[in-house]
């Protein structure tokens, strides 16, 4: 359990000197917004490159991908359903709500657990890989439709082909992608540059979350959709390292510290990437804030009974 408690200290001393910096207000009253920009626009755009390119894309293919697209798909649409037929929110809340309850927290969490709880950071890959490649690009798309322009304006098919397209975070995965696919290894003078800006990315998405927190009180009456982020964090807490268990174990015959690291990758908390598109497109921020910081207090014991049960 020392991987467990190291990654979870990181992640909030971080939060914490994001939320100093909110309280002393060192960055202004837009610190948020800019760091949000920055980390949306050009910190993850060149991580995502970076990490793409130089990736073993033959990882990919695993009964890890396997299950984690699956319950992926299948509880971001347990959650739109859900909502929309509960809460009756709009697509935008729609998405980062399904992004919340679905968008592992696969990188400045999933990695550290990763070596030092199931010793081995390979079982994380294809989760990384597929929110880069696949979860997030179709979720952004969706929000480049109805977050910026209103789901009440009509869209040209122009518009909806090319939306994917005008994303960075979306173009940088897809040159990562290529450059991995065709075998050329960049010289080092040219990846280092992405490398020292994508560096930023995690940090600076926890220091935006951690300013995210400063003047208000998570969950509290009134500001908060309590349903919509008790739908979110049980279905991520719960509902997905279920549907991870059930069908690694019952579908595809997996048992032993396979599904073991299966089920912890799947309990795993919100990503704080979440956060950082709800800010971009000023939709579900507060549902995106406070589902990460529940689901971030809920996986501790939730990981810890899935070591018991199953390590």
């Amino acid at each position: 359990m020392s991987g467990v408690v190291a990654g979870f200290t990181v992640i909030f001393v971080v939060i914490a000197v994001g939320y100093l910096l909110g309280r002393l207000g060192t960055l202004g009253s837009q610190g948020q917004f800019v760091l949000g920009r920055l980390v949306f626009f050009v910190a993850t755009p060149a991580l995502l490159f970076t990490t793409l390119a130089s990736s073993d894309l033959s990882v990919i293919f695993s009964p890890t991908l396997a299950v984690a697209s699956a319950t992926a798909f299948a509880v971001g649409a347990l959650y739109v359903v859900v909502a929309k037929i509960w809460l009756n929110r709009p697509l935008p809340e729609l998405t980062i709500g399904a992004l919340s309850a679905s968008y592992v927290n696969s990188a400045n969490l999933g990695i550290p657990i990763a070596v030092f709880v199931l010793g081995d950071a390979t079982f994380v890959a294809p989760l990384l890989l597929f929110q880069i490649v696949v979860y997030s690009p179709i979720a952004l798309t969706i929000l480049d439709l109805t977050a910026l322009r209103g789901e009440a304006e009509k869209l040209s098919l122009i518009d909806t082909v090319t939306a994917p397209f005008k994303n960075p975070i979306v173009l940088a995965g897809a040159a990562g992608l290529i450059v991995a696919l065709i075998g050329w290894v960049p010289p080092r003078p040219l990846m280092q540059p992405f490398e020292l800006i994508g560096a930023t990315s995690v940090p600076g998405a926890l220091l935006a979350f951690g300013l995210s927190l400063y003047g208000v009180r998570v969950l509290e009456k009134g500001s908060s959709p309590r349903r919509d982020v008790a739908l979110a964090s049980t279905l991520k807490i719960v509902v997905q390292p279920v549907l991870a268990y059930l069908m690694a174990h019952f579908l595809l015959g997996i048992d032993g510290h396979q599904l073991f690291a299966i089920v912890v990758v799947s309990t795993l908390p919100t990503a704080q990437n979440v956060f950082i598109y709800a800010s971009r497109y000023r939709r579900g921020m507060v549902l995106a804030r406070d589902s990460a910081f529940v689901t971030t207090l809920a996986s501790i014991p939730a990981i810890a009974l899935v070591t018991a049960l199953l390590a």
